[in-house]
């Protein structure tokens, strides 16, 4: 009992801070969660090796539904949320987090990892070194249809790497000369989306493996789940508001930096 009440407190430590870095950057805090999370379900020997990475990212999905709510309703209030475009971004990342929640949990735990790190790897780069576009640069989203497609494909990268969508969403949107303000805050919206349907493929697919008498709903594993939102979910509208006192280029620098600092976490493990 006292190494789960142990867990739980680092879990609620996690927590804190991820709930600031959704807010701040709207990324859900999957990047943070699932290298840290992994490293603690190690250590307290929760379950054998080749489940660690599947688990840790189910969790971190699961934690994003409550995480990005908060956000999300953090970011609405300040006007950050585009809703003339989330529907038919939320609607393609629905369809793709769903697909991948089943897929995911049919790849080797070494798979999914490889997957984790080089998409952040790519993402970061793009971020880091990617054209600046000015006030004045202007460049059309497509139609709804290839919208939906393009958010389909986000979707499913972002349940199957365990993120809620803004670490590929936020690049995707500013490419098409969305304010990154409001990008940010349409991640936050679509962050509770992908959490909700790739939670269910997750659950849904680990049922038969791992029981709620361990502790476990599907690849969920509650206490970390528990400890994860308790704090999270007060950090996040903190670091929402600090979207509002800090410059762009700040903002995309910080998102950049992460990015390069859980990769490498990820793969050194």
């Amino acid at each position: 009992m006292s190494e789960l009440i142990e867990l739980f407190v680092y879990c609620a430590v996690l927590g804190s801070g991820v709930g600031f870095l959704a807010g701040l950057l709207g990324i859900g805090g999957g990047l943070v969660i699932v290298p840290i999370l992994s490293m603690i379900l190690l250590h307290f020997a929760v379950l054998p090796q080749e489940q660690i990475v599947i688990t840790a990212v189910a969790t971190s999905l699961a934690s994003i539904l409550f995480t990005s709510t908060s956000s999300a309703i953090a970011h609405h209030k300040n006007g950050n949320v585009p809703w003339q475009l989330a529907p038919w971004i939320m609607t393609g990342v629905a369809l793709g987090a769903l697909l991948s929640g089943f897929m995911a949990a049919l790849l080797p735990e070494k798979a999914v990892r490889l997957v984790f790190v080089i998409s952040v790897v790519f993402i970061a780069i793009k971020i880091m070194f990617g054209n600046t576009q000015t006030d004045d640069t202007t460049r059309k989203l497509p139609n709804k249809g290839l919208l939906t497609v393009l958010t389909t494909l986000t979707g499913g990268l972002s349940a199957m790497i365990g993120i809620g969508g803004g670490a590929v969403l936020v690049p995707l949107l500013t490419f098409f000369s969305v304010n990154i303000k409001k990008a940010i805050g349409c991640a936050s919206a679509c962050g509770i989306v992908i959490a909700l349907f790739g939670s269910v493929g997750y659950i849904v697919s680990g049922s038969e493996q791992l029981s709620l008498a361990q502790g476990f709903a599907g690849f969920v594993y509650l206490p970390a789940l528990f400890g994860i939102v308790c704090t999270s979910w007060f950090t996040a509208p903190l670091g929402a508001k600090a979207t509002h006192h800090l410059p762009v280029s700040t903002i995309k620098k910080i998102f950049a930096v992460l990015l390069v600092i859980m990769a490498a976490n990820m793969l050194l493990r």
